[in-house]
């Protein structure tokens, strides 16, 4: 047993002396042609047949949608088997998702035929001049025996996907996302985006809106995301744009998280003073997920984006010199951010080639002034829909008294009705007056400080009337 065991030894360590001399000495084309065929004459003794998952096919524009869901698929049968595993928060972030680590092997079986999955990856030892610094490429490789061919090619693998999809649904944690400026996008692995779990509270339940709009918005979004099959009919991209305008403190930001929650979308909130250009805004929107809402919040004060294409004269020095300091405001957010994102590439994101990439997405812009847009930014195919979210009526008073202080009716609500209907207040004003402020505070407190807002507003009202007034007879008089 000795001998044979030296006589291996020996044989392997000459095979080993005499391969290195030849990787060193032999002609790199002469060692590929060698090993081509060496691996064609293999073939046909070699019963196993492999398939490899990767995770990005291409140019890197998308992750593959096959790796993830078999990544999905495996995070069942790797936390049986696997003996090194990772973990990461799963939904609500209330348990943990095991999947296979690099390198680990899993065994599974399907209708009698047995399956292996690696997980591996590649990486360059060369340094790339390329966009992205770092060439690692990961993939799943499945090996099985060349019998069981038309049994995993045509029924396993769309098990594996099928069931893989149904995993990530029930395990899915959705995230609220922002884009970093170029120049830190480091690696070839790393997202444009970054992100944190989404835990924001609202629903259209606690919003301050009338009965008769929220129903219609719900039903306009849930109609959207039952409409894979219409859109295809029709040939257009699976996606919808929103418009939420109105005055500062109207709940935008709010009914944008509300959306989130009824469809459980994930939320992109772009950011564009820190796109550098046109192309960095394409290469966003391919990063970004189907089941997904892309939000670009106060829009008139994004860049150049806003305004008429063709300037009107103002009618009064007041409007010019208001405009003067805004242009200058935007001006110097320009020159900070850098950025050369144009209408035109903004346009192009929206419903532009780019935009079907994916399916199944909101595109949300929000306002203060609406006028101000251009009227090619937000017309019927790109911003479909437009919502308007004005000051709090007395309705929505009532939802937010049932949230805030749990009462659905009191003696105080005709005096509050009577003063809301005499003056303007916004939702989140509301919010604030009703909220209690120490343990003493009770229902007739929170309702005496709100009603002391509303008289309060409706003085400076009539004070603000009442020195316009005063400024059109002098303004009179003098002419």
């Amino acid at each position: 047993m000795m001998e044979m065991w030296t006589t291996m030894g020996s044989t392997i360590a000459s095979f080993m002396f005499v391969w290195a001399i030849i990787r060193q000495y032999c002609p790199y084309e002469v060692r590929r042609y060698f090993e081509k065929y060496t691996h064609r004459i293999m073939g046909f003794f070699y019963p196993y047949i492999k398939i490899s998952i990767h995770e990005f096919t291409g140019d890197r524009l998308k992750r593959s949608e096959a790796y993830a869901a078999v990544e999905a698929y495996l995070s069942v049968n790797s936390s049986k088997s696997a003996k090194r595993l990772k973990a990461e928060m799963g939904k609500d972030s209330s348990n943990l998702v095991l999947s296979m680590d690099e390198y680990e092997r899993v065994t599974d079986e399907f209708h009698g035929a047995k399956v292996w999955w690696v997980s591996s990856k590649v990486v360059s030892p060369t340094k790339s001049m390329s966009y992205y610094s770092e060439q690692e490429k990961r993939y799943y490789r499945l090996t099985f025996h060349k019998r069981y061919r038309e049994i995993i090619t045509e029924t396993y693998l769309e098990h594996v996907v099928r069931e893989g999809k149904e995993i990530r649904v029930r395990n899915r944690q959705r995230k609220l996302y922002t884009n970093s400026p170029g120049y830190k996008w480091p690696s070839y692995k790393q997202t444009m985006w970054s992100h944190i779990v989404f835990e924001h509270p609202a629903t259209f339940e606690t919003m301050a809106l009338e009965p008769e709009k929220k129903l219609e918005i719900i039903e306009d979004l849930v109609t959207f995301s039952k409409s894979k099959e219409f859109y295809a009919r029709i040939g257009k991209a699976w996606k919808r744009g929103y418009l939420l305008y109105g005055p500062p403190g109207t709940g935008k930001s709010t009914m944008i998280a509300a959306m989130a929650n009824l469809l459980n979308y994930d939320v992109y909130d772009l950011e564009l003073t820190a796109v550098k250009d046109n192309t960095e805004l394409r290469k966003l929107l391919i990063e970004t997920t189907s089941k997904s809402i892309i939000v670009i919040e106060d829009i008139d004060c994004s860049l150049d984006l806003t305004g008429q294409r063709k300037k009107k004269a103002e009618k009064s020095s007041e409007d010019d010199k208001e405009k003067i300091d805004k242009e200058a405001s935007r001006r110097e957010q320009r020159e900070e951010s850098n950025s050369k994102v144009t209408l035109s590439g903004l346009l192009n994101f929206i419903d532009g080639l780019w935009s079907a990439c994916g399916g199944e997405r909101l595109i949300v812009f929000t306002t203060n002034y609406v006028e101000k847009l251009d009227p090619a930014l937000i017309r019927r195919g790109r911003m479909d829909k437009h919502i308007e979210l004005s000051y709090c009526s007395f309705k929505g008073f009532k939802v937010l008294a049932k949230n805030y202080l749990k009462v659905e009716t009191h003696p105080m609500f005709d005096t509050i009705e009577r003063l809301m209907n005499e003056t303007k207040i916004t939702p989140a004003d509301v919010a604030e007056n009703l909220m209690p402020k120490s343990p003493s505070d009770d229902v007739e407190k929170c309702l005496s400080s709100l009603i002391q807002a509303l008289e309060e507003g409706k003085e400076e009202e009539a004070k603000k009337k009442a020195d316009e007034l005063k400024e059109e007879v002098v303004k009179e008089n003098a002419d």
